[in-house]
């Protein structure tokens, strides 16, 4: 029972790893992204986000042209979404021992929504895509939820081997 216990929290883990991960390295090469998008033709006003990621485009190839420096700001949130993601080992590791690491991780997604409907209000984003940004915190929780459930029995059965 322990040891499977065990492999779905390991699995769950590397899963949460995986996505936050690439969800961070995705921020490093942003104007590559939003170029090869345009040009592919996927940023047309056809398809849901059109005009908002034309404008988008719009403003990091304008930044990209001007200013560079700035997208050393990305670089930073793709650097800290690694190691948040590397955190995560701690769990994959010792899942009992490090288990605030999933709370912090659980609080960090709910977190999330406020932060959306709060700046992405202030900084004018489309409520559409605050909704798609807050998505982001509701689907990671989820991984995590299921883990820390796996995590409290796996708790529960070595505690009930040690009083045996």
């Amino acid at each position: 029972m322990q040891k499977n216990l065990l492999k779905k929290i390991r699995y769950m883990i590397v899963f949460f790893i995986i996505a936050l991960a690439l969800s961070g390295i995705t921020a490093f090469p942003v104007y590559t992204e939003l170029k090869w998008l345009m040009e592919t033709g996927w940023l047309n006003t056809t398809h849901f986000p059109g005009n908002w990621l034309q404008r988008v485009y719009a403003g990091v190839a304008n930044t990209q042209a001007s200013y560079p420096f700035l997208f050393y700001g990305y670089d930073w949130l793709a650097f800290a979404h690694l190691m948040i993601a590397a955190l995560f080992y701690g769990v994959y590791k010792d899942p009992v021992k490090n288990k605030f690491i999933i709370d912090w991780g659980m609080f960090c997604c709910m977190a999330i929504i406020p932060l959306a409907f709060i700046c992405g209000s202030i900084r004018g984003i489309p409520f559409l895509h605050i909704l798609i940004d807050c998505s982001f915190g509701i689907i990671g929780i989820i991984p995590l939820m299921i883990c820390r459930k796996y995590i409290v029995q796996l708790e529960n059965v070595i505690t009930a081997e040690h009083s045996l």
